[in-house]
């Protein structure tokens, strides 16, 4: 999902290819396929990895989420028991997966609010969407400040 891609994305230009993606979609209930199909085709995390370090507290369902540091880069593996949720978290690493912590640190996630999830989310879903992206965000402070 993005994270070998051979040419880079800047996090902007993935945001923005996900609410391009979305773009056509009137129906909620459409989108919400597309969500779980997204989930679908997120890359199996290593077994070793859903261990409850690296479960998001916040969410409802399990969601797990690992990170790798590699080359200067975050990659971030993940998964969830709920088909939703594991949408969600697809998104999320497809957009935020194979930057620098820096780049993830200063980078204004719009995307949730563009393609309408925030409002048509219910609040226990937003919640654990909010978890994963303060999980990442947190990840990338660490690892940045391992870099100094």
């Amino acid at each position: 999902m993005g994270t070998e891609n051979t040419v880079h994305k800047t996090i902007e230009q993935s945001q923005q290819e996900i609410i391009d993606e979305f773009e056509f979609l009137t129906d909620w209930m459409d989108k919400y396929e597309m969500i779980i199909q997204m989930g679908k085709e997120l890359p199996e995390i290593d077994q070793q990895y859903k261990v409850p370090e690296n479960l998001i507290k916040g969410c409802q369902s399990q969601v797990w989420l690992h990170a790798d540091f590699k080359e200067g880069k975050l990659f971030f593996s993940a998964d969830s028991d709920a088909l939703i949720t594991k949408g969600l978290v697809a998104l999320v690493v497809r957009v935020l997966s194979g930057h620098s912590p820096k780049e993830i640190i200063a980078s204004d996630l719009h995307f949730v609010d563009d393609i309408g999830l925030k409002s048509h989310l219910s609040p226990t879903r937003s919640n654990g969407l909010l978890s994963m992206l303060k999980q990442i965000k947190h990840y990338a402070i660490a690892f940045n400040t391992l870099q100094h």
